[in-house]
């Protein structure tokens, strides 16, 4: 686990939320609902049996049985809540995303659906989840990206500003994209790749979106939360300026949630990999049918 120090999330609170508001989760889950089908989607793609799998984060197992139904023999669904696993298909196994209980190589692929954007460690639990992998085998993960809830991260910033005088956190910091790609290199994988989607989705008003959230126990969980609950007057002035800013014709709200989903491959000999710097044998100038010219040939030219 990571330093104490530098931990920006209380997992502990994470974990139990999720425990308390387990049927709730169940209920409201869209989005996990929607990440489940595209991670099943892009594996059908993939030319390859996964025999043997992990759904990381798994909660009640939709992932995980997506899996199952496209031919996966054996799945395993860890997560940290017990509740929430009690709904899942065995075997399941009650584990934190940051410090995994396997030994090294023994999983053909590894999912994992909204779940690691809320861990201390990322770079550490990629590490892990890398050696956890067989040669060859494939992580596939969601998460939310940088722009998830923006919307309501500027209403509760401002209304805190007004009526108290200042602001503490209360919405997670998610990560770019870019980021994120480079992290699966830093941790060791090959053929990295991260790419992301948008969802603008609507709510009757800026309090139904925070009651969902809360649902999916996914409300304020940073270490450097104000503990003391938000004041009524603030919470009704960040309701007032979200449908102010984010309102639609129809009367509802939006709020966007960006998925960023990574792909990468623990490393093995028969992949594909980079050619040396100058080991090209044709040139790109007889492939593209023109002449050639140095950097001196244009200085001349000019």
């Amino acid at each position: 686990m990571s330093d104490s120090r530098h931990r920006i999330f209380d997992r502990e609170l994470l974990a139990l939320r999720r425990d308390r508001r387990a049927e709730q989760v169940m209920a409201t889950d869209f989005l996990h609902r929607h990440v489940a089908d595209d991670i099943a989607g892009r594996l059908a793609l993939v030319k390859r049996r996964f025999p043997v799998a992990l759904d990381l984060g798994a909660g009640q197992g939709l992932l995980a049985d997506r899996l199952r139904t496209a031919g996966a023999d054996y799945v395993v669904s860890a997560d940290p809540s017990p509740r929430l696993l009690a709904h899942a298909q065995p075997p399941t196994v009650v584990a934190d995303e940051e410090l995994l209980p396997f030994r090294d190589g023994c999983f053909d692929l590894v999912v994992s659906g909204l779940a690691l954007q809320v861990v201390d460690d990322l770079p550490g639990a990629l590490i892990q989840i890398r050696r956890a992998l067989k040669p060859d085998g494939l992580l596939m993960a969601a998460l939310l990206g940088g722009l998830s809830l923006h919307e309501l991260r500027e209403a509760l910033v401002q209304a805190e500003t007004e009526t108290t005088g200042g602001a503490s956190p209360r919405v997670a910091p998610f990560a770019d994209v870019r980021e994120l790609g480079g992290l699966l290199q830093r941790a060791g994988f090959t053929l990295p790749v991260a790419d992301s989607e948008t969802l603008s989705v609507g709510y009757a008003s800026a309090l139904h979106l925070m009651r969902d959230l809360r649902s999916l126990g996914w409300s304020n969980m940073l270490r450097d939360r104000r503990r003391v609950p938000l004041a009524r007057s603030t919470l009704e002035r960040a309701i007032e300026i979200y449908q102010q800013r984010h309102g639609r014709p129809d009367g509802r709200v939006k709020a966007t949630f960006e998925v960023v989903t990574l792909t990468g491959w623990a490393p093995h000999e028969s992949q594909q990999k980079p050619l040396r710097p100058g080991s090209a044998t044709s040139r790109l100038a007889d492939a593209l049918g023109t002449a050639e010219q140095t950097a001196d040939d244009k200085a001349a030219g000019s």
